[in-house]
């Protein structure tokens, strides 16, 4: 769907209160294929305290206005715009009605009511409820809703709205209706309506008071199996609610719907909540174990929202990390005490470094609270989502974990059933601890990643260590830093959480025997660049003895780089490549010393991926990291043979039907990472006794195993062809298990892969109007650096052409999209010249939806005549 507005930038600082209240809303929804009618009626109250004349605004878009009354009568006095409707000369109390009429079998951008396959389905957040009908769609006006559903009771027997369902009945013409009221107050972007015909599975949940809570999640026909893992997240997600943060479920019925066609991971509804059914359907022959960890970690999400989110809401959008940091950071706490602690906080980090610290470094760079927009659906971003999160992590750690968890239940108490703000948010925290929290603050207004550089001096005269921190904020940021000393036999003999308020400091150890090395940066304490000039001996000690397990893998990792980035040197000035002893002894120290945790292990055996590795660079060597990297991997196969080929044949008895079960999960993942490494060697035998073998084993039983298995036989012409056939012939039929297959090809090193893609482009089982298939092949092909990068900028021509096509129906995926693009300024002029030349083909179409337009003109850094254009 195409704009032919004007794009305006919005800005915080111009923030209004909303004129009217609305109180309540009744809704009554009439859905058929051909045309939905919306009543709706709103019981408005004037703001007194804004204005005593103003009139009220509601918001609407698409939409075909029928009817207005205002207290039952005709109401002649307003005026129509493409997206607003605006009422004069009203009461400071009133109820308006409006009719209006919808298309929802004609939306594809699946923002709104939309009908796709056989269901109606609704995404409204965050602006999607004015095309529903016309309403004030701000997060700051909360009403309580009833929804009346009418529908064809043969092909829509379930009905759903928010809340509790208060009354049902029957039409003489086929017809039946369903009444579901919320009893607390919400936004427009938590209504959700689902008419649809599939399975359900119930359970219930007794609350820590007592109450009985009936669990349903709906899925389509023939999945039922599959949705057990999801029903017992929720249970485990409630508990584990409860005891974590004191916070109980509040309605009598908590639901899950997952459809296939949807353009979000889900959607936290009250009472209602709405997935991507790959975030729900999982068992161990469709699912890997990344994906039941992200199911789990989905649910907990959601459900968590219904206290951060729900029942506190944002006052505007720009305070959105208020619900979606807290959330991932409740999220996260819930992931480390159900996995594994360390390889979640791993995993985490990994994130925040190769996609959020690349938006830091891209003309997309924007504030945790940011102080203006022009389409709030492209802050959906790893800043507000997971740096927000990091800043509440970092605000625990200086309030210390009880004084957080009492700031928490006064934010609870004071401002349930409120929309507020980060402000509020600090402010409790701040009142319980007493701590002065106004220069901690300075975090949600920083734009881009601080660098913290660190030198060190020992006195061996009064046997004292300073360490001389400066960190490059113009206005001095509240710095966690968690940092411990070694001896140089690993013992540790320091460990404590540095505060660094100003521009620089030095802090003194005293009574420190012998030169130490400073672990720093302990558990990523805080999201920044840390500049430390390790010697590869004081790397090497801390990847085989740090007691911190999350700096063991880190020194792994910055050991990798230096290697890494030696060599990248060499490819450039084109000499020999080579690999240090010394770092093949310290992989094989670690292989042999740290079995206990296979999980971990499989971690610390990772190298560093090539878009982690771009990013340590001013100017990315495309090729030249590829090289490198493809280097170091095969000759750390090549060393450590024997040791993969013996771990994979230990672990390779593991039992194929495990569900969820954290032991076996780190199991297959260090027997996978083995497999990984032998699958790089020139060994047709190993190819064919072990991928070939694990992969024919694993297929419709691990998927796990048979995934590690296809991507590394994927990679050889001589198993390519026969084994993507032996695989889409088992999961033909199954849209989640045919991602992998389009995400495992369009991720492919060989040469012909974007070929490859446009074929899979006319597929049958390919659908450019479904999320999960353009994530999986486009946004798969977006991240294959060596092929997507291609130095005669073919890969870039065929992105702004598909992102092009997209932005006509749906511009929130076409705008996830062009990510790649954005970062164009970073690549060799060649590469440059190209990539903007691609990204000025999106900008000159025609028509350009707001969302794209805003990613475009950002990153070009030209705000051409858009209206011209349109």
């Amino acid at each position: 769907m195409n704009t032919t507005v004007q794009p305006q930038t919005i800005y915080r600082q111009d923030y209004q209160p909303s004129a009217f209240f609305v109180d309540q809303i009744d809704l009554t929804f009439d859905l058929a294929e051909e045309l939905t009618l919306v009543k709706s009626r709103l019981t408005c109250r004037r703001n007194i305290a804004v204005s005593r004349t103003a009139d009220l605004t509601l918001n609407g878009e698409s939409l075909t206005l029928r009817s207005i009354t205002i207290e039952g009568k005709p109401c002649h006095q307003y005026e129509l715009t493409e997206s607003k409707l605006v009422i004069s000369a009203l009461p400071d109390e009133c109820v308006v009605e409006i009719e209006v009429a919808i298309y929802p079998q004609n939306n594809k951008s699946l923002n709104g009511l939309y009908r796709s396959r056989n269901y109606f389905c609704t995404q409204c957040e965050p602006e999607g409820f004015r095309h529903i009908t016309f309403f004030p769609d701000r997060p700051d006006v909360m009403a309580k809703y009833s929804t009346t559903i009418i529908a064809d009771k043969k092909h829509y027997p379930i009905l759903l709205s928010n809340g509790n369902p208060i009354d049902r009945g029957e039409f003489s013409n086929g017809k039946h209706w369903v009444k579901w009221e919320d009893p607390f107050k919400k936004p427009s972007y938590l209504f959700a309506l689902v008419a649809c015909d599939m399975d359900c599975l119930t359970d219930n949940f007794v609350t820590r008071s007592g109450r009985t809570v009936e669990l349903r999640i709906y899925v389509e026909k023939g999945c039922l199996p599959q949705a057990h893992f999801a029903m017992h997240a929720i249970k485990k997600a409630m508990q584990w609610d409860e005891l974590a943060f004191d916070r109980e479920y509040d309605l009598d019925i908590y639901m899950i719907v997952a459809v296939s066609d949807f353009n979000m991971g889900a959607m936290e509804n009250k009472g209602l909540n709405i997935f991507n059914d790959k975030y729900i359907l999982a068992t161990p022959d469709r699912a890997t174990d990344q994906d039941f960890i992200h199911v789990e970690a989905v649910i907990a999400h959601e459900y968590f929202h219904n206290w951060t989110g729900n029942r506190i809401t944002c006052r505007d959008w720009f305070q959105l990390s208020l619900k979606e940091g807290l959330t991932i950071f409740r999220e996260q706490l819930f992931t480390s005490d159900t996995t594994s602690p360390t390889v979640a906080r791993i995993d985490e980090v990994d994130y925040i470094r190769t996609v959020q610290f690349s938006e830091d470094n891209s003309p997309l760079a924007h504030a945790v609270q940011p102080d203006s927009y022009i389409e709030i659906n492209n802050f959906y971003t790893a800043t507000v989502y997971n740096k927000g999160a990091e800043v509440i992590r970092m605000l625990r750690t200086l309030v210390g974990e009880e004084k957080f968890r009492e700031g928490m239940n006064l934010y609870f108490e004071r401002h349930d059933g409120q929309a507020v703000t980060i402000e509020d948010f600090v402010r409790a925290h701040e009142d319980v601890s007493e701590a002065d929290l106004k220069q901690f603050r300075l975090w949600y207004s920083e734009i881009g990643t601080p660098r913290v550089s660190v030198t060190d001096f020992y006195h061996a005269d009064t046997q004292s260590y300073s360490l001389h921190i400066k960190q490059s904020s113009k206005n001095p940021l509240h710095i966690p830093i968690k940092i411990g000393l070694l001896e140089h036999d690993g013992r540790e003999v320091v460990n404590e959480v540095l505060e660094l308020r100003e521009v620089e400091h030095v802090y003194t150890f005293e009574n420190i025997l012998e030169k130490p090395i400073p672990s720093l940066l302990r558990d990523f304490s805080a999201p920044v660049r840390l500049d430390y000039d390790y010697s590869d001996e004081a790397l090497t000690i801390l990847f085989c003895h740090d007691s911190d397990l999350f700096n063991r893998r880190e020194a792994g990792v910055r050991l990798a780089i230096n290697h890494l980035m030696k060599m990248l040197t060499d490819v450039q000035q084109n000499k020999s490549l080579r690999v240090d002893q010394n770092y093949i002894d310290a992989i094989r120290t670690v292989f042999h010393t740290t079995q206990q945790d296979r999980w971990l292990l499989a971690r610390m055996l990772m190298l560093p991926t090539e878009k982690y590795l771009s990013e340590q660079l001013s100017v990315v060597d495309v090729d030249g990291i590829h090289m490198a990297r493809e280097f170091l991997s095969k000759s750390i196969a090549i060393s450590m043979k024997n040791d993969f080929l013996e771990m994979w044949k230990i672990l390779n008895h593991s039992d194929q039907h495990i569900l969820f079960d954290i032991e076996a999960i780190g199991d297959r993942a260090l027997k996978n990472m083995c497999l990984h490494y032998l699958m790089l060697l020139d060994d047709d035998e190993i190819h064919e006794t072990l991928g070939w073998q694990q992969f024919q084993s694993a297929l419709g039983q691990n998927m796990t195993d048979c995934m590690a298995a296809l991507a590394a036989l994927v990679n050889g012409p001589k198993w390519r062809d026969q084994v993507l056939k032996k695989y889409y012939d088992r999961w033909h039929d199954n849209a989640l298990a045919l991602d992998k297959w389009f995400a495992i090809q369009a991720s492919a090193k060989l040469p012909d892969t974007l070929n490859r893609v446009k074929q899979l482009l006319n597929h049958p089982a390919f659908d450019l109007h479904n999320p999960n298939k353009v994530y999986a092949l486009i946004g798969s092909f977006g991240a294959n650096a060596i092929h997507f990068h291609q130095k005669n900028g073919v890969g870039y021509q065929f992105l702004a052409e598909i992102v092009s096509e997209i932005d006509m129906f749906n511009p929130q995926v076409a705008s996830r999209m062009v990510k790649p693009l954005i970062t164009w300024r970073r690549y060799d002029p060649v590469r440059q010249s190209l990539m903007r030349e691609a990204l000025m083909k999106i900008a000159n179409a025609k028509k350009l939806s707001p969302d794209l337009y805003e990613m475009v003109t950002k990153s070009l850094h030209t705000e051409e005549n858009y209206h011209e254009r349109i």
